[in-house]
């Protein structure tokens, strides 16, 4: 369950780690996760000194990812309304760039490409100073260790979601030392997924199985191992898959929630159906630390001044679930319903569907602040886990524990309904692959899975070919023309853009 002591001591941190390895932070920090207060820099050549410096870092590092180029609309873009889940939503005036995204149409000067490169290559230069920084601080040695392998974590996090976008990319794991360092070409993806495995599987060899109540949020050890198995997953390493979920699944550290709906409620945060959550919060006191914007530009548009109504579910999407299948309603927010939480929707507006999994409850709005900023966003779910189990169950032959892992999925969408979702009993290993692909898609509906998952299955000239989507040069988005031009033509474009 969400922890108000240790989320009511999240502060915004205003860093930005630059390539001339310079590091602004605060001359304080308290003992809260994420503390960082972003008053009286210092500059980078008196920092790396002691623990606290350390402290203050990672804490840098792990703030960033809840920042605008890794929440919102960049990661709107390239990680959702390409599906046939999402569109853009809001008034039909607004945002039209999201337009190009949902109909492959999208040229690589558009901006949201740069936004997205530019948040997850920030992400990375923070993990690379801390990795190439703390080593030498005198400090306790588990924490310095544990340090580095939560930067591995944060630094696989952030290539995993850039090669799945660009395929390949630069590959860059240590700060550059002078300009003749700055400029690197695109590294084959295939190299970028072994560095992404070995930061992952070094991370799970150090970083806990859990954490106190004042550290809730840091990667873990099943954090590190559930990621590298769906980085597995993507490049079909079947029996990695199986062996790293099954390792999760044994540990006992996780379980589902009863109540599907009320997991993506704010009392839910970091529960025990959470392996990885990104940390927001809303703090009345202290309006830079509730800069959050997930919720806030996917919320309901028009409610006391709310949300702003993009990334909204599709038609195609309220038509896919199973007859009676209750995560429907709890995955969209239809016009003139009331929610579970009590708020009444309006019957006319711009949009007939809104994102319910990113939804706060009106009365959590606090005038002056970002609505819904202190949403967690979640990444990654244990029931994300037992379908990637069931997945590589199914491929290498397993039948019994892949039906076993997908019963357990269902049965919780079930509840007490002796009617609805009826358990899957095929051994025929085609028609079980597809029943574990179409729970993936009813379990993960607008988690910004389902896009990339398409790609993977080698159906995406079926489900999005008939939005525009062509084989042979959209299984990648096309790098940003900026990156091309700063590099002088090191970096390359992706085929056909």
């Amino acid at each position: 369950m969400k922890n108000i002591d240790f989320k009511s001591n999240l502060k915004r941190n205003g860093l930005y780690l630059g390539l001339a390895a310079l590091l602004i932070v605060p001359s304080s920090c308290s003992d809260g996760f994420l503390d960082v207060d972003p008053q009286g820099k210092q500059p980078g050549v008196v920092f790396w000194q002691n623990e606290a410096d350390a402290t203050k870092a990672v804490n840098a590092m792990y703030a960033n990812l809840r920042s605008w180029n890794n929440t919102a609309f960049a990661a709107i873009a390239i990680e959702s309304v390409g599906s046939d889940d999402a569109e853009k939503g809001s008034t039909a005036s607004d945002a039209t760039f999201f337009n190009q995204y949902d109909t492959f149409t999208v040229g690589s000067t558009e901006g949201q490409l740069g936004g997205f490169w530019e948040g997850q290559y920030q992400n990375i230069n923070y993990a690379n100073q801390v990795l190439d920084n703390i080593p030498a601080i005198s400090m306790d040695e588990t924490l310095k260790t544990r340090y580095l392998a939560e930067a591995k974590f944060v630094r696989a996090y952030s290539y995993f979601r850039l090669v799945r976008a660009f395929g390949d990319v630069p590959l860059r794991l240590a700060v550059p030392k002078d300009a003749t360092e700055y400029n690197i070409p695109r590294t084959p993806k295939a190299d970028v997924y072994a560095a992404i495995e070995k930061d992952l599987t070094e991370a799970a060899g150090v970083l806990p199985a859990n954490y106190g109540a004042t550290d809730l949020g840091r990667a873990t050890k099943g954090a590190a191992q559930s990621l590298l198995a769906k980085v597995s997953m993507y490049q079909g390493k079947w029996q990695q898959v199986f062996d790293l979920t099954t390792q999760v699944i044994s540990s006992g550290q996780y379980s589902l929630i009863a109540d599907y709906e009320a997991m993506f409620r704010i009392p839910n945060e970091n529960s025990r159906e959470s392996v990885f959550e990104i940390q927001n919060e809303l703090i009345p006191s202290n309006k830079d630390a509730s800069n959050s914007q997930y919720s806030q530009v996917q919320g309901v548009r028009g409610v006391q001044g709310g949300g702003w109504g993009f990334n909204v579910p599709t038609e195609e999407l309220s038509k896919a679930f199973e007859a009676g299948d209750p995560r429907r309603d709890a995955t969209i927010i239809f016009r003139g319903e009331t929610t579970p939480s009590g708020d009444a929707i309006a019957a006319t507006g711009d949009n007939p569907m809104y994102n319910q999994k990113s939804y706060v409850p009106f009365k959590l709005f606090v005038t002056g602040f970002n609505e819904g900023s202190q949403q967690n966003v979640r990444v990654i779910r244990y029931a994300d886990v037992l379908l990637m189990n069931a997945e590589a169950a199914n491929e290498i032959g397993n039948t019994t524990q892949a039906l076993a892992s997908l019963e357990l999925v269902r049965a919780r969408a079930r509840g007490a309904s002796k009617t609805i979702l009826p358990k899957v009993t095929t051994t025929d290993k085609t028609t079980l692959r597809t029943a574990i692909w179409n729970e993936r898609h009813y379990e993960l509906a607008m988690e910004f899975d389902r896009y990339f998952d398409v790609i993977r299955q080698g159906r995406a000239t079926q489900i999005f070919g008939p939005k525009g989507w062509k084989a042979g040069k959209n299984e990648v988005w096309p790098v940003p023309q900026t990156e091309i031009d700063i590099s002088a033509g090191v970096l390359t474009q992706n085929p056909g853009y």
